[in-house]
């Protein structure tokens, strides 16, 4: 609606005949003259301007305004509105106000209706305002305070508007429009109440996750990950400050005392455990400076065997000492590896030349191996004793040979040891045969069970008890075997 302004009796032309320029009611906006006569007949002389009487200054008549040219309203509309309002031979437009019709302005140089043509449009730009804002009434996005703001500028503009139309209807129009802002402004109570909840039940959320994160604490907390997780929740809840409807400050408060405590509590454990760490790396440390001077002693020792288990135990400590911080440690077990590498370097070389000896005493092992295979078989006494004395003459020079690979030691003693019981049980069957204790034990022993199966057969003879005879004859079975056997 264009915003003219109409021409009061306070700024009307004074009483020399000022001419005065109405507000701009568009590009081609006439110049009306404000006089208290009608306009002079052409060839005519100009009259002198009328001094208005103090009573008409006293009426306070309404403004003059420009016609308009251009109308964004249709015609039916325009002539409806005119129907509420009429223009005198002075130029006085009236408007029907509910049954009352009072001056809303003047326009007396105004041929026709287009002083009523004026004030129409005014009346239909007034309406539009009515109905913009009943449209915007509708809208998710309008506020509390618009609404409020909005209804105060109609509730100015339509009291006693200097316009002609359907007074009443702009009456009913606001009356409408209160109750549908009072509607809307609860609907929008009820929709940020709900908002809110659904905030704070959010915003709830990352306090809690917060506080489960505080309370989880612990000697096996990762704390680089628990921090990482902190700073997200952190950066949730600004996030959610921005996009979320604000929420009542006191319970905004509440719930960041929460999140702050919870933080704060994390804080404080990470700084325990910061410090707590630090006195246990110090003390490996320590602990593995002691390691490696002991290292650097025996990394010159020869004493291979005793002198590994001593790095053993070394590296047992080692793993036992706790870590000294990721530089430390990897300058301390560059030293520590450096001394025990230059032991087992030694010892691994010393291998290296012993088992070159290893296989050639092998080969000659192998050697003497097939001298005492060579030995058997073995039939008599005499032969015995000569494979007997060879064998004995090549264990000597075997064990004069010193070590072999331990893969090969089974292999080639179990074949000299075979080639030694062969020989030994040839010896023990011809003992046997020439041993006279052992003759005269065997004897002894068969004249004793001849006797005792003699009386086991007497008892048989005499026993009626059938279990008792077959548990007699049982032993007497196997007295005859052991009587075999001994023959």
């Amino acid at each position: 609606m264009a915003d003219e302004t109409a021409t009061t009796p306070e700024n009307t032309e004074s009483a020399q005949g000022q001419t005065v320029s109405p507000d701009n009611e568009g590009a081609n906006a006439q110049t009306a003259t404000v006089t208290s006569s009608p306009a002079p007949k052409p060839g005519a002389s100009s009259p002198k301007p009328r001094i208005p009487s103090p009573s008409a200054l006293a009426k306070k008549t309404p403004q003059v305004a420009a016609p308009v040219q251009h109308s964004a309203y249709s015609q039916d509309e325009v002539d409806a509105a005119k129907t509420f309002g009429r223009v005198d031979d002075q130029g006085n437009v009236f408007v029907n106000d509910n049954g009352t019709e009072r001056i809303v302005g003047q326009f007396p140089n105004a041929q026709g209706t287009e002083a009523l043509d004026l004030y129409a449009h005014r009346y239909l730009d007034l309406k539009a305002k009515f109905d913009l804002f009943e449209a915007r009434l509708k809208s998710s996005e309008i506020k509390s305070h618009e609404i409020d703001e909005s209804l105060k500028s109609l509730k100015e503009e339509s009291k006693e508007p200097q316009v002609v139309g359907d007074i009443a209807a702009l009456t009913s129009a606001l009356e409408n429009l209160q109750q549908q802002a009072t509607e809307k402004k609860q609907a929008l109570t009820a929709a940020r109440k709900e908002a809110m909840s659904k905030a704070v039940a959010e915003r709830t959320v990352i306090v809690e996750k917060a506080e489960n994160l505080a309370a989880s604490l612990g000697d096996n907390t990762n704390w680089r990950s628990t921090a990482d997780k902190f700073r997200s929740l952190f950066d949730q809840w600004q996030e959610h400050q921005r996009t979320s409807v604000r929420i009542d400050k006191t319970e905004a408060d509440a719930m960041w005392k929460r999140f702050s405590s919870a933080r704060t509590e994390f804080n404080q454990a990470r700084r325990k455990w910061a410090q707590s760490r630090d006195a246990e790396q110090s003390k490996a440390k320590q602990l593995k400076e002691e390691i490696i001077k002991e290292a650097e002693s025996l990394q010159g020792s020869t004493d291979w065997g005793a002198t590994s288990h001593e790095f053993n135990a070394l590296m047992d400590r080692w793993k036992q000492a706790g870590r000294a911080g990721r530089n430390e440690d990897d300058a301390l077990w560059t030293r520590f590896r450096a001394a025990a590498d230059t032991f087992f370097n030694a010892r691994q070389a010393d291998r290296d030349e012993m088992s070159s000896t290893e296989k050639d005493n092998l080969v000659k092992k192998e050697a003497l191996l097939l001298k005492a295979e060579a030995l058997l078989p073995v039939k008599d006494e005499e032969s015995v004793k000569k494979a007997r004395q060879s064998l004995a003459k090549i264990q000597e020079d075997w064990d004069l040979i010193g070590y072999v690979p331990r893969e090969d030691v089974h292999r080639i003693e179990s074949r000299l040891d075979k080639v030694d019981k062969q020989i030994k049980s040839v010896e023990d069957a011809a003992w046997k045969q020439s041993d006279p204790e052992a003759d005269a034990r065997k004897s002894s022993f068969e004249i004793q069970l001849t006797g005792q199966l003699a009386d086991l057969s007497a008892q048989i003879e005499a026993e009626s008890d059938p279990k008792k005879r077959k548990s007699l004859e049982a032993e007497k079975a196997a007295k005859e075997q052991w009587l075999k056997v001994i023959k």
